[in-house]
């Protein structure tokens, strides 16, 4: 297991951009593949972006995808999600997320068994 926790959640307004990070401790870092995850008000934690245990490999949600990127660095332990052009549909809860599927680039929440407790992003009309 690796413990994980996210910062850098706030609130933004529409256009804006934000960049959280997710700070890890535990077993090696760079056995795991990393994920980002949100949830909304209602709604099921669904897939934002997803990065493999070198970083060479980048993988996002369409709803994401030229918007957002998400990269690594495993010397520090720390995995980022950078946020531009946020929309109102971009808030929600941002977790962090470690899989010890290392040749599986999932998407899949209950491939990811580490979880961090959450940073909420808001993004105002």
């Amino acid at each position: 297991q690796v413990q994980l926790v996210e910062s850098g959640g706030g609130l933004v307004q529409a256009g804006g951009s934000l960049r959280l990070s997710c700070a890890a401790s535990g077993r090696t870092f760079s056995s795991y593949v990393m994920g980002w995850f949100r949830q909304a008000p209602g709604k099921e934690r669904e897939f934002v972006a997803g990065i493999g245990w070198n970083g060479a490999n980048t993988y996002y949600a369409d709803s994401v995808k030229g918007r957002f990127t998400i990269s690594r660095d495993n010397a520090k332990t720390m995995a980022y999600l950078q946020m531009t052009s946020l929309e109102p549909e971009d808030t929600g809860v941002y977790y962090c997320a470690a899989s010890s599927l290392v040749f599986r680039l999932s998407r899949n929440p209950v491939d990811f068994g580490s979880w961090g407790q959450g940073t909420q992003v808001t993004v105002s009309s």
